[in-house]
């Protein structure tokens, strides 16, 4: 009986603590309509400025309290609504994932300036070393904080939504801003209290899960994540069901850690997996949720925004590709050994970003788990390769077979919930998978690839091999988008209803598009492998999956430029690491600024490139009217038509 008290009590406090992180996530989607990936990262920092302020500074407890909660949090919420959200209101949902997703990163890499990773720091619980003894159960009053402090807030909220005038104007502001105008409510105004009211929010749940974790900024960023499945219990619109969805999830996790160990006594390898897995329980949760709960209906029409740029013709394509290969196979002998590491890494990532220009540039289907495909590609590699074609192609497959276990069960969704499946299977995946298999900080050997009379052995070959792979893989992306496959994604991602209605298979192209790109990036992972010789769990952290998609966005999200050019970024951030503190991680600092402040240009800068190069090809081409006639083909209007059937729709 105590064991089940103990279990029932902790289990409570933790879904408590997930019931006020998801509250404050649900809040901000209510009135601004837009998921803010950042919400754990916001209750980090304020995690964080307690610390400063009242262990640090020794400031008393409630004023602490008051200056994070009421003054820090608020302000920061108010601040991001301001200078982020309002003005990306009515954009594409992919585009407020992207901006969001950049102030994670960045969120992240402001914190690990200000605070080093390497001093330890303790929160203590409220009232610490006191408890209340109930029967043989005690119960500390920091848990007994947490439970009536969520008591308090839902109460609050409940009447700040049904009684108060701000509170309804919230709740109408999302559904028609024009019209809560109209009755007198400012819906700018409202957007940013409801805003600052959620990152209050995230901030105190970060201050109650802190004394139970460490203060550690990835740990308690992830940590408050996992409050994301709450909110989908609700939909991400009803407050009671966002806490019973919590309170859930919170006994579930203890459920586990508790009555776990006991199935040894059926099945000792399901105990050591539930042992070993506790942490996974959330997002697989949260994955469960996104697939068996009601989905939304298809989107009839995209926001009209500026124009992909056109695919570059056969003939451009193939002097590009061999003036870079060229460029490589002539700078190779030149180049030190770490200068042609950091060119083949270069090259490996432009390989794995290509694989998110099909998917996520031309399909519009947003992955944040396109690392994890590497890693499986590197895993195969290693295991059943031997250096060989056949672990090529043992990579490519087991890749594209993951890639389509994701696709399937998540075939119905799209935008937010494509993003947040895909994002909990990454993590989830890491924990499972990567670090179980290749052992929390280990490494796992993979031999380079070997052909037949060509030679791989020296980096120089080694490089020269990759830039031919790089190029005729772009080769085939461009001709995929030139084909008629291209333009049924083109159509996919304008308008899912007007391709349904044109008698387009979507769920097929969805599935055949998740494939090929997990199968192109699980490629990448093999030729990863050969080049490093071992890989370990580190290497294919869920995080770093969103650094590659804004590191794409920014480069530009539907162009192979983008691609070339985020596979540079990607590999020169450990080459500029060494010339900056340790603590200041460059990847997310110089990612999340970059994407929040060009994200906004949903083409990045190889649109601007490629809008460069038609601007340049249509000053040679004649008249106005010549080009006009010209620029009327036959798959050009097919497209349109599509469009066109989607907005109507």
């Amino acid at each position: 009986m105590t064991t089940f008290l103990a279990f029932l009590t902790s289990g409570l406090v933790v879904g408590c603590i997930y019931a006020l992180t998801a509250t404050g996530l649900v809040v901000t989607y209510m009135t601004s309509g837009i998921f803010n990936f950042a919400h754990g990262a916001i209750g980090m920092i304020a995690a964080f400025v307690y610390w400063q302020v009242a262990i640090g500074w020794g400031w008393p407890t409630p004023i602490a309290l008051f200056v994070t909660l009421f003054i820090v949090a608020p302000l920061m919420g108010a601040v991001i609504e301001r200078l982020l959200i309002r003005p990306i209101r009515g954009a594409s949902v992919d585009l407020a994932i992207v901006i969001t997703l950049a102030l994670l990163l960045l969120l992240i890499g402001v914190a690990s300036v200000i605070w080093k990773g390497t001093a330890v720091r303790i929160v203590p619980p409220f009232f610490a070393g006191h408890q209340v003894q109930i029967g043989s159960l005690s119960v500390t009053y920091h848990q007994v904080v947490v439970v009536v402090v969520a008591i308090i807030v839902a109460v609050s909220l409940k009447l700040l939504f049904s009684r108060t005038r701000i509170g309804i104007a919230m709740r109408g502001v999302v559904d028609d801003p024009d019209l809560a105008a109209m009755a007198g409510a400012s819906p700018a105004r409202v957007q940013q209290l409801s805003w600052a009211l959620g990152a209050s929010l995230a901030g105190l749940a970060g201050i109650l899960l802190a004394p139970l974790v460490n203060l550690d900024i990835l740990t308690l960023t992830l940590l408050v994540i996992n409050g994301y499945a709450a909110a989908l219990v609700g939909r991400l619109r009803s407050l009671p069901l966002t806490a019973a969805g919590a309170i859930a999830l919170g006994l579930m996790i203890n459920a586990a850690k508790i009555y776990g160990p006991d199935a040894g006594r059926i099945w000792q390898p399901l105990a050591d997996v539930i042992r070993d897995n506790q942490a996974v329980i959330p997002m697989a949760f949260l994955f469960v949720m996104l697939v068996t709960l009601p989905s939304a209906r298809l989107r009839s029409g995209s926001l009209i925004g500026p124009p992909s740029p056109q695919p570059a013709a056969l003939t451009s394509a193939l002097i590009w590709g061999g003036v870079l290969i060229a460029f490589v196979a002539i700078a190779a002998p030149h180049l030190s050994s770490s200068n042609i590491v950091t060119g083949s890494k270069a090259l490996i990532f432009a390989l794995t970003l290509l694989s998110l220009v099909l998917l996520t540039g031309y399909g519009g289907q947003v992955s944040l788990c396109q690392l994890t495909f590497v890693g499986l590609g590197s895993y195969a590699m290693g295991a059943w390769g031997g250096g060989s074609l056949l672990g090529v192609v043992a990579a490519i497959l087991l890749a594209a077979a993951a890639g389509a276990a994701v696709a399937l069960p998540t075939l119905r969704l799209r935008g937010l919930y494509l993003a947040l499946a895909t994002f909990a299977f990454a993590s989830a995946l890491d924990l499972v998978f990567f670090n179980q298999v290749f052992g929390t900080g280990g490494s796992f050997a993979v031999e380079r690839l070997q052909l037949p009379g060509i030679p791989t052995e020296s980096g120089q070959a080694y490089i020269t091999l990759l830039a031919v792979v790089f190029v005729l893989c772009s080769l085939l992306v461009l001709a995929v988008r030139r084909g008629r496959y291209g333009r049924q994604l083109a159509a996919l991602n304008d308008s899912p209803a007007a391709c349904a209605t044109l008698g387009v298979n979507i769920n097929v192209t969805k599935l055949a598009v998740f494939a090929v790109s997990a199968g192109m990036a699980g490629f990448a992972g093999a030729l990863f492998g050969g080049l490093r010789g071992q890989v370990g769990p580190n290497d294919f952290v869920a995080l770093a999956s969103l650094t590659l998609l804004l590191v794409l966005r920014v480069g530009g999200i539907n162009t192979v430029s983008g691609a070339l050019f985020g596979g540079a970024v990607m590999a020169s951030f450990p080459m500029l690491q060494e010339h900056v503190p340790s603590n200041w991680p460059l990847a997310y600092l110089l990612t999340g600024i970059a994407a929040v402040s060009i994200g906004r240009d949903p083409n990045g800068l190889g649109g601007r490139i490629a809008e460069l190069a038609e601007r340049l090809r249509a000053n040679r081409s004649g008249p106005p009217a010549d080009r006009l006639r010209a620029s009327q083909r036959g798959d050009d209007l097919e497209l349109e038509e599509v469009r066109l059937v989607g907005v109507a729709g």
